[in-house]
């Protein structure tokens, strides 16, 4: 029999019955204290987390993990083409990291309306092309389906430019192409998609990869760039690096050097803004223990005192102080894991309900997404529970060795 845990057993029981004891309201307190600090952590890690991950797919959709192009290519959206043949591809898919390769043309043109235009870069993309981030933000009509026959040329915008634009599904659009000498196409609006995150969706228009061609007069393997997408995005650093090396050393038929960048390559201020959001998690947890901690402290010490004449009597009776301090240090555990219980059902309550209902929205246009976001994974949850455990345990230690002074003799004077 643990005659340390039979006791703390029944100081705990004796103590949710007996509300008049003077530890009854600081204990809890303390338990409400573990209980909002256990779920403001939950609400933080998965918001963080979910709010990371949704602007990442964002910038991730728009431009894959990885681009391949030529070390010739500037800045601008106008590239110096490349040969994309069936030995690069083969290549680039033999990596057992990468899950997809697509080919990609982009040019930029200007939109005219007849009451107004705007500057734009096309994206051209062919039967490759992974749809399915632009199916999850497609608002109206349906993507483009390469094989077409109909010799419409199609093209999907966003509804940022439709609005400008005034726009609307089946409409026609006329784009120019600043080029010698100057050549203009006319386009059918057969999707409208949003994305929220404006700095894209101001820009983009998607469209056939052959009629881009067409207005350069490139030969039918000639593209922009090649984009890679990978198995899993934590790989992205080792894979992009592997491939600079190898591509690197690979020349097209033009003889063109292969330039390969990562996506965080490409949009150096959204990750590095990325990546400073984990700092506010860290700051946000460790405020949280502390200020758990120290309530559950405070109850744990007026415990104690408050068990002064019990304590007493134990040592009378040979008791050692590391057995008393273990009795107070399980009563911790009961305690602990109550305000951890009701800490659980209150921030995975407002996740899931969150997640499913977005009853906490945000401005698009500040924080590129309406709702507030929720990436509701089971190993963070486990992972902050058992963390949260292991420090308030280790943090209800030092109060224990309050037991250590306390004398028999002295222990009859309080009542």
């Amino acid at each position: 029999m643990n005659t340390e845990l039979f006791i703390a057993k029944r100081i705990y029981r004796g103590d949710k019955k007996n509300e008049k004891r003077v530890s009854s309201p600081a204990i809890k307190i303390a338990i409400s204290g573990l209980a909002l600090g256990l779920a403001i952590m939950l609400a933080a890690v998965c918001i963080i987390i979910g709010f990371k991950k949704e602007i990442r797919e964002k910038v991730i959709g728009f431009g894959s993990h990885i681009q391949i192009t030529s070390f010739d290519s500037n800045s601008s959206y106008e590239h110096h083409p490349i040969s994309f043949s069936d030995t690069l591809k083969n290549r680039l898919l033999s990596n057992p990291k990468i899950a997809r390769v697509q080919k990609f043309i982009t040019k930029p043109g200007i939109i005219k309306t007849d009451e107004d235009f705007l500057g734009i870069v096309l994206k051209g993309i062919s039967d490759d092309y992974d749809w399915q981030f632009f199916k999850k933000n497609l608002i109206e009509g349906a993507i483009i389906n390469p094989n077409d026959t109909s010799g419409i040329n199609r093209a999907i915008i966003s509804q940022n430019i439709a609005n400008k634009l005034h726009l609307k599904l089946g409409d026609h659009f006329t784009t120019y192409f600043v080029q010698e000498p100057v050549r203009a196409r006319r386009f059918t609006v057969s999707g409208i998609y949003e994305t929220n995150f404006e700095d894209y969706d101001k820009l983009y228009v998607l469209t056939e990869a052959k009629i881009l061609s067409g207005l350069n007069d490139w030969e039918d393997d000639m593209v922009s760039g090649v984009e890679v997408l990978v198995k899993e995005y934590n790989q992205l650093d080792q894979t992009a690096q592997d491939l600079f090396f190898e591509m690197s050393n690979y020349q097209d038929r033009f003889g063109n050097r292969l330039y390969t960048r990562s996506i965080k390559d490409i949009n150096p201020m959204i990750f590095n803004w990325l990546n400073l959001l984990d700092m506010n998690v860290w700051v946000i947890l460790i405020l949280m223990i502390l200020v758990s901690g120290f309530t559950m402290i405070s109850g744990l010490l007026i415990i104690i005192l408050e068990r002064t004449n019990m304590i007493g009597m134990l040592k009378s009776m040979g008791a050692r102080d590391f057995s008393i301090r273990k009795v107070f240090l399980y009563l911790s555990a009961f305690l602990i894991g109550q305000g951890m219980l009701w800490g659980n059902v209150m921030g995975l309550t407002f996740c899931i309900l969150q997640k499913e209902f977005n009853i906490l929205r945000l401005d698009p246009a500040t924080y590129y997404l309406s709702a507030v976001p929720i990436d509701l994974n089971p190993w963070y949850v486990i992972l902050l529970n058992v963390g949260t455990l292991i420090v308030s345990l280790i943090m209800m230690i030092a109060p224990s060795y309050l037991v250590a002074k306390i004398t028999p003799a002295k222990s009859i004077r309080f009542e």
